[in-house]
């Protein structure tokens, strides 16, 4: 074991900031042997076994060309609960775990909320707020077809109900009306991906990360929208947000009639979240 965690340190601290080396490593020891931290330091005088081993250089081999943790195990931890995630699919972020703590905060003592979740993509969001606001009826919508299959597979196994559909949200309209509406859609600009990482770039899906330069506030005027006419009269609407499109996403759900704007910012004291109110 100590031998082994020699050699991760060694591989990974070149490529990725120490921080994120050793939260690789845990998920490496939880995914093979379910081990938690305090395991990992209880087994530090272990022998692997060949198989182990070879699953970590295997590991450590796609690590090397960049490719995320998340994918490689199949997983990724959100709100205290591990969902399946696959190439496709969005790897969710601790941001939006932050988005959804602001959402149950407002509103964890109201019951019976009609909640619909659009840009849903593994689910993360729709599964957190089923879980933890009382008694609420949570729709989920996106256009890809390998993320609705991915949040399926996360809500049977989390054994949350929640409602399904695979849709365009630019050509689609809800026939219900909701208490609350919330997006993280694709807000980074074009002309940002040369500051990103390889790891994003190159694996995760572009059409969940990227709008157009000319037209970043595309999918937000669209929520915008579907929220003018599917929330109820003083329904909430929460959304991700890129902190370089505040000011202009702020005026336009002004004119669009939204009030209470209130922008919030993440734990890296990034603008990052926008509530409103119909």
């Amino acid at each position: 074991m100590k031998e082994t965690l020699k050699k991760l340190h060694k591989t990974l601290y070149p490529i990725f900031d120490p921080g994120e080396s050793d939260a690789i490593i845990r998920l490496i020891f939880h995914y093979l042997k379910g081990w938690s931290l305090t395991d990992m330091l209880i087994h530090q005088d272990d022998e692997l076994s060949p198989y182990i081993k070879g699953k970590i250089d295997e590991i450590l081999a796609r690590l090397i060309k960049h490719e995320p943790i998340q994918y490689i195990i199949g997983e990724a931890r959100f709100h205290g609960m591990d969902f399946k995630i696959k190439p496709g699919v969005l790897i969710p972020r601790p941001e939006t775990d932050e988005l959804v703590d602001i959402i149950i905060d407002e509103n964890k003592n109201r019951e019976d909320l009609r909640v619909l979740d659009l840009c849903a993509g593994s689910g993360c969001i729709a599964i957190a707020l089923a879980r933890n606001l009382p008694f609420s009826n949570v729709t989920a919508v996106d256009i890809s077809p390998v993320a609705i299959e991915v949040a399926k597979e996360n809500s049977d196994i989390l054994h949350t109900k929640i409602k399904l559909k695979q849709e365009d949200i630019f050509q689609w309209t809800p026939s219900e009306t909701f208490d609350i509406i919330v997006s993280n859609p694709p807000y980074i600009m074009d002309k940002e991906a040369l500051t990103m990482e390889k790891n994003v770039l190159d694996y995760e899906p572009h059409e969940a990360l990227f709008v157009r330069d000319e037209n970043p506030l595309e999918f937000y005027n669209r929520i915008a929208d579907i929220a003018e006419s599917s929330l109820v009269e003083g329904g909430n609407l929460y959304l991700e947000i890129n902190p370089l499109t505040v000011d202009s996403l702020k005026v336009m759900l002004a004119e669009k009639g939204f009030s209470d704007i209130s922008v919030l910012k993440d734990t890296s004291a990034k603008q990052r979240f926008i509530s409103c109110r119909k």
